[in-house]
C-alpha cells in the first residue's frame, strides 16, 4: 500500500490533531508514565509497591559493628601487639590490651599454648575457658 504522506504534505497535523502525533502522545506517554494519574488503577491493583521505601534505615550513630579477633589470631599476632605496644612480654607471659588495639570483643576459635593476660571489654565464654586453660586471665 503507498504511504499516506503524500496525501498529507502542507498539512500541519497530517490529521492526527494537535497532540496525538507527537512521540506517544495518544497512548498517554511511554512506559511507566502516567501510573499517578491515567495508570492509578492499574498500578493500585497490580503494582501496589511501585511507590515508597519499605521499613527504616537505622541511624549510623546507633549501628556499631563490633572489632573482634579470635584466640587463634591473638597467638599468631603476639608479636606484632609487642612491636606495636598494645602488649609486653614477661618471660612466657604476655600481657596485651586488645582494649587500646581497637578490638572490642574476644571469641574462641582456635586455640592457644601461650599464658597471656588479656584486658578486654568483651569475651565469650569459650574464650574465656581456652585463655585460663593455658594459665592466663581475661581483664574485662
Amino acid at each position: 500500500m503507498p504511504s499516506r504522506t503524500k496525501k498529507f504534505r502542507g498539512s500541519r497535523t497530517h490529521g492526527r490533531g494537535k497532540k496525538s502525533g507527537r512521540g506517544a502522545g495518544i497512548i498517554g506517554g511511554r512506559g511507566n508514565a502516567g501510573l499517578g494519574k491515567t495508570g492509578k488503577i492499574w498500578m493500585l491493583k497490580y503494582d501496589r509497591n511501585h511507590y515508597g521505601h519499605y521499613g527504616f534505615k537505622r541511624p549510623q550513630c546507633v549501628v556499631k559493628a563490633n572489632s573482634t579477633i579470635n584466640v587463634a589470631e591473638l597467638q599468631r599476632n603476639l608479636d606484632r601487639f609487642v612491636a606495636m605496644g598494645f602488649a609486653k612480654q614477661d618471660g612466657e607471659k604476655y600481657t596485651v590490651n586488645l582494649t587500646d588495639a581497637g578490638i572490642d570483643k574476644l571469641l574462641g576459635s582456635g586455640n592457644i599454648d601461650v599464658a597471656v593476660d588479656v584486658t578486654v571489654a568483651e569475651t565469650s565464654a569459650k574464650a574465656k575457658e581456652k585463655i585460663e586453660a593455658v594459665g592466663g586471665s581475661i581483664v574485662e
